[in-house]
Parts: structure tokens; C-alpha cells; sequence
């Protein structure tokens, strides 16, 4: 068994695992004076704060229903080349956000809409932000079965709370009187409260 060295041990027991496990490199460094005392906390506290972030970052995309693999670095910008990506990097820094404003991806299947949409979800996630993410016929089925809940209990679900709202899929389909209701009714809810994505093949009158 290999002993740990009572400074792991006390950071252990503060609940600070990760910090626990340093590399013996920077130990070794401190010991010699290569180190100061003010800069190896520095070193371990960042590399705490660093797993803390990691792990909230990945507990917001579980919760989120975010499709996995979705990034803009990841993102096909030679499948897409008519893509504006000096406006996408611009959306990536998710200032539309903290203004709590809208964006729309309208197109035919199969140019990006999706994938861009969820992108800028897990960099809102990174940002910070909570997300919630839904294809419109899933999100219609939610909203039909709490539209006899008050609207003040209506607060806590992710649809209305959520800092940005992602709806996939809108379009693909016509909506019945219900259901154009209920989504009408979503949208007034979050306007100028939060954030929402629309992807759609539908074009839009302005």
C-alpha cells in the first residue's frame, strides 16, 4: 500500500481530492525551493477549481439533453462552407446569452442546423449558463401534459428557467390550435427572460 503524505491527507479530508493527487514533479519543486509556498497553492487550487468546473460542466450537458459530440470545434466548416463563422464565433461568446436574446437557424435538412444549435448550447454550458434542449414534438408533449399546472408552478420547469432554451425540429410538421397555443404561450413566457435557439426548414415572413 502506498503511504500518502499528510498534506494529501489534509486536503483529502477537506474534500479536496483532486488537489490530493498533484503531480510529485511540483512537490519535489516546492521542497527545493523552486517553488514558493504563495505559488504551489496557487498551482494546486487551479487544478481543484479546474476539476470543479469539469465535473459541472458535464453534470449541466447530462441534464441539459444535449446530444453528445456536438461541438464547433468539431463542426464540418468544409461540408458547410456557406456558414458565416465570423457570426457564429460571435454567438460562441454567447453575449446573445447574458441579452437575453434569440437566434434562429433556418434551412433545408441536413445543412448544420442541429449541430450548430446543440454547439452553442455546450458553449453556453461552458459559459456558465444552464441550458435545456428539446426537438419540438418532445417539448410539445411536455407542454401538453402540464397545461392545466398554474403558471406560478410552471416556474421550475427547465423549459421556462432554463438561461437558454434549444427547439429542434420546428417546422417539420404542422402544429394543431393546441399546440401553436402552448408553444405561443412558451415563447411569450420566456420573452426577455431568457434565451432561446429555433432551428426550422420553414421560411420565415418578416
Amino acid at each position: 500500500m502506498v503511504s500518502r503524505s499528510p498534506l494529501a491527507a489534509q486536503l483529502t479530508a477537506l474534500g479536496l481530492e483532486h488537489s490530493a493527487s498533484f503531480p510529485p514533479e511540483l512537490v519535489e519543486r516546492a521542497t527545493r525551493g523552486q517553488l514558493g509556498p504563495t505559488a504551489f497553492l496557487a498551482l494546486v487550487l487551479t487544478r481543484q477549481l479546474e476539476r470543479k468546473d469539469e465535473r459541472r460542466v458535464a453534470t449541466m450537458l447530462m441534464l441539459s439533453g444535449l446530444p453528445t459530440g456536438k461541438t464547433l470545434e468539431e463542426f464540418g466548416w468544409g461540408f458547410q462552407p456557406r456558414a458565416d463563422r465570423r457570426q457564429l464565433e460571435t454567438l460562441a461568446t454567447c453575449s446573445f446569452v447574458r441579452e437575453r436574446q434569440n437566434v434562429l437557424f433556418l434551412g433545408p435538412p441536413g445543412v448544420g442546423k442541429s449541430a450548430l444549435a446543440c454547439a452553442l448550447g455546450v458553449k453556453a454550458i461552458k459559459n456558465g449558463f444552464s441550458v435545456a434542449h428539446f426537438v419540438l414534438d418532445d417539448l410539445l408533449h411536455v407542454l401538453k401534459a402540464d397545461a392545466a399546472i398554474p403558471p406560478a408552478r410552471l416556474k421550475a420547469k427547465r423549459y421556462l428557467n432554463s438561461a437558454l432554451l434549444v427547439i429542434d425540429e420546428v417546422g417539420f410538421r404542422p402544429l394543431d390550435r393546441m399546440e401553436a397555443n402552448l408553444f405561443f404561450r412558451l415563447v411569450s413566457a420566456r420573452y426577455e427572460r431568457g434565451s432561446m435557439i429555433v432551428t426550422t426548414n420553414k421560411h420565415v415572413r418578416v
